[in-house]
């Protein structure tokens, strides 16, 4: 019960709820629950939290499961059951590592922020990667303490709040008289980590407001571009189907012909908002075409694209660029695509699996770290959950890209939480590359976001929607856009040396000779 409750609690500190302060604490009652288990008990309560965490966080699974994915609602729930308990793992292997690394309260209170961050790491990068959500990103609207990003990403601020939580807990457990794996904390030892997170988090905030108003000054110097989003707002339901196109091509021209009034010199839409290959179908391409010219704006819009290949239709995720005459200046594909959604997986080894998801599209992913060069300045795109990889915006921003944009359709997720979910993380890249990022959702939350991490302007969910304005382009080179995720990667060789060297130690013990006291073997 206190683990699952742990997972609750985590749960909540995240859009829709918003309670960001409970991530603070989220996991107290998960390390409490911890103070006794041996490696296999601790496996069992990381799933029983990592279970009610997912189950909760990503509910949204079955809605889009169910509505467009076809599924019985029954169905949809075994996905997601499935997809929770896959999640669960992480937090499983950072409670067994834990309780097997850290036999004392210090121990404790030093390694669950690095155990916790080595999972995370892990979550980020096994079978393509999920790092949705992760600790950290409960904070996003605290903005002096997640300055700290610029240097440690997103999961610098993991690490601090599981020093928070344990803290905390040894703290409890001093005062309770209770031990940790058969050591009850000392004053000292709780005294020493509360007092820690107070000065630490003390620096970060400091250091928060230093990067914000040296970024500020950054701003003031910089040339800005004045860039209107456009929000459609077409129903998923209807959105191919060939009776829609010409009605929701014009839709997205009469907001194109209101946002010119503003006079943008780039003019965003969404993830494939044409609903058709742009350049094939002559006709439609004609009506953006003529858009464009009548708009007098740089375009940016997402449309998919395909060619033949060895007798095989491929299909891309594509973002195109097209000047004030409508002449294409660069096209950027998904690098990241979908899993199941837009690709299948481990097709060579399980060919029966394309059978099976037959809706599934053969889409091929890009090049990474591709920019589009505007002649306002280079721009950096991630297409939909793209923007969940700070990887791929580092990529972008290493080859020049001085603006980040976010092209995405989020209708999948109906009303639930996934969209503010979504739109959450994406403060986090303009914060780590320093980068204005722009986010254009066909039915929401399309958005600015400064590269101090502000969130300048938002508009709702499911209306059409036009937001004009202007747009800094900055030029800073962050430690994390040239290193990357150095604190995870020693998080992660930590974790793994500290559990694998008992193990060595043991082996090396079992067949070492033994020896007699001249030296020699017995």
């Amino acid at each position: 019960m206190l683990a699952a409750g742990s997972g609750l609690l985590l749960t909540a500190a995240f859009p829709k709820f918003e309670q960001a302060w409970l991530a603070w604490l989220a996991l107290i009652p998960l390390v409490l629950a911890l103070r006794r288990a041996d490696t296999k008990s601790a496996f069992l309560l990381g799933l029983a939290c990592g279970g009610a965490h997912f189950l909760t966080l990503v509910y949204w699974v079955i809605h889009s499961m169910h509505t467009y994915g076809g599924l019985p609602w029954a169905a949809a729930a075994v996905v997601l059951v499935l997809l929770a308990i896959y999640l669960a793992v992480f937090p499983a292997l950072f409670c067994a590592c834990l309780v097997r690394l850290a036999r004392s309260p210090l121990q404790a209170l030093w390694l669950a922020p690095v155990t916790w961050v080595a999972m995370e790491y892990l979550r980020a990068k096994v079978f393509s990667g999920f790092p949705w959500e992760l600790a950290g990103y409960s904070q996003y609207r605290f903005l002096h303490l997640i300055q700290v990003a610029d240097l440690v990403g997103v999961y610098g601020i993991s690490a601090l709040l599981l020093f928070a939580n344990t803290a905390m807990a040894i703290a409890l457990l001093h005062w309770s008289e209770l031990p940790w794996q058969g050591a009850i904390p000392t004053a000292r030892q709780a005294i020493t980590g509360l007092a820690t997170l107070v000065l630490l988090t003390a620096a970060l905030l400091v250091y928060g407001d230093l990067r914000m108003a040296a970024t500020d000054r950054a701003m003031e110097k910089s040339p800005a571009v004045s860039v209107a989003i456009v929000q459609g707002n077409v129903d998923q339901a209807v959105k191919w189907d060939p009776r829609f196109q010409v009605l929701t091509t014009v839709k997205y021209r009469d907001l194109s012909r209101v946002a010119a009034r503003s006079h943008p010199e780039l003019i965003v839409w969404p993830e494939t908002a044409t609903p058709f290959f742009f350049g094939e179908d002559r006709a439609l391409t004609r009506l953006v075409a003529r858009t464009i010219t009548e708009t007098k704006s740089a375009y940016l819009i997402g449309s998919p694209a395909r060619k033949k290949e060895n007798g095989r239709q491929v299909l891309f995720n594509r973002a195109y660029l097209l000047d004030k005459d409508a002449h294409v200046t660069g096209t950027y594909d998904k690098v990241h695509l979908v899993p199941f959604g837009e690709y299948v997986p481990f097709k060579r080894w399980l060919p029966f699996i394309d059978t099976l998801v037959a809706q599934v599209g053969n889409f091929r992913p890009g090049t990474k770290g591709s920019i589009l060069n505007w002649d306002k300045g280079p721009i950096g795109v991630q297409i939909c959950y793209e923007v969940i990889f700070p990887g791929l915006a580092r990529a972008a921003v290493s080859k020049g890209a001085r603006i980040l944009v976010n092209l995405t359709n989020d209708a999948w997720f109906g009303t639930t939480s996934a969209a503010f979910q979504h739109f959450s993380m994406a403060v986090f890249r303009a914060i780590e590359t320093r980068r204005s990022l722009v986010r254009a959702a066909n039915t929401g939350i399309s958005g600015f976001i400064d590269p101090a991490g502000r969130i300048q302007a938002t508009t709702g969910l499911f209306s059409a929607k036009v937001l004009c304005r202007p747009v800094k382009l900055l030029n800073i080179k962050t430690l994390y856009t040239g290193w990357g995720d150095w604190f995870a990667i020693i998080c992660l060789t930590i974790t793994v040396a500290g559990a694998i060297m008992p193990a060595i130690v043991g082996f090396q013990k079992r067949w070492r000779p033994a020896r007699n006291g001249k030296g020699h073997l017995n």
